[in-house]
């Protein structure tokens, strides 16, 4: 394990933080945008030219995007969603994220406030989540165009790709899925290898699921069991795992399904590191590595598309 991930984890150890499920939603929401901004207090964002905000009209009403121009524009577009259990995160936790996107593909992105469970549960965040790439695209037409997202957001742009991929409609040139979460029923090893300790707890992954998805019969939609979903006629895709991550194997194994299925593949593992390490890079050598290799990967498959 990268010896500043096992600080952290021993870090958190001391403090040991309460469950989620014992917790408010606000409270949960606090203590992740907390973790967020202490990882990279101090540090220097990538620049970008500009950043604006604004709402567009969703299926349930207004929800904001925060738009990102990069320094040398290369023509493509990222719609990128946030990880945090389909119920905390936002375009906040996920500014530098999204400023890497930017500066290292030469890519406007689009970052997706997408309306959270428990207030909006399954299938809301989805739905936002196809409309703010349909906005992307109209917004900014003619580049070769990104569906990407970490964690649960992973999971999201997986089911815009297949709702498109359904409809016809936009042809993605790309999708990077970071560490997904691609099995509702958690049964995988890593699940319980890495369930505890390793600063993602697996009563934690259940209680995401439920504000997500209160209703068991539905898990087993095609765009919440990932594993299960047709994979036929996607988008080239990169898939990140890391190494400690209860994830991991649900990752592993989308990628190995996508692959079957005929779909052009690059899985990035990350050694040593756990989940959630795209927020980590601004203090975490391995993190940035990791972050690093995986937009190369998306460059070399943007590298291969067919100039619009």
């Amino acid at each position: 394990m990268d010896r500043f991930i096992r600080a952290l984890i021993q870090w958190q150890a001391l403090d040991r933080p309460a469950p989620a499920r014992t917790l408010t939603v606000r409270e949960v929401r606090r203590r992740y945008a907390e973790r967020a901004a202490r990882w990279c207090e101090g540090h220097v964002p990538q620049p970008v030219a500009t950043v604006a905000n604004q709402l567009i009209h969703g299926r349930g009403g207004k929800f904001g995007v925060r738009t990102y121009r990069p320094v040398t524009d290369r023509n493509r577009l990222v719609t990128y969603l946030h990880g945090g259990g389909w119920t905390v995160g936002d375009v906040d936790t996920h500014d530098r994220v999204c400023r890497r996107i930017a500066a290292a593909l030469g890519a406007v992105v689009v970052s997706v406030d997408y309306r959270r469970a428990p207030e909006h549960p399954y299938p809301g965040p989805l739905q936002d989540a196809i409309v703010a790439a349909e906005w992307a695209a109209g917004a900014f037409p003619e580049r070769d165009h990104v569906i990407a997202g970490d964690s649960s957001g992973a999971s999201l742009a997986l089911g815009v790709a297949m709702h498109h991929r359904d409809l016809g409609g936009i042809p993605f040139a790309a999708q990077l899925l970071v560490y997904p979460p691609a099995d509702p029923d958690l049964k995988s090893e890593s699940i319980h290898t890495y369930g505890a300790g390793y600063l993602e707890d697996i009563d934690d992954l259940r209680w995401y699921y439920e504000q997500y998805m209160p209703d068991p019969e539905r898990r087993s939609d095609p765009a919440i069991d990932l594993l299960g979903a047709d994979h036929r006629g996607l988008p080239p895709t990169v898939v990140g795992t890391a190494e400690f991550d209860a994830l991991h194997d649900e990752g592993v194994e989308l990628a190995n399904r996508l692959q079957t299925a005929g779909v052009e593949v690059q899985h990035i593992p990350a050694p040593g590191l756990v989940h959630g390490y795209l927020l980590m890079a601004d203090i975490i050598p391995a993190a940035e590595a990791a972050t690093h290799e995986l937009l190369a990967a998306v460059e070399r498959t943007l590298a291969s598309v067919p100039m619009l």
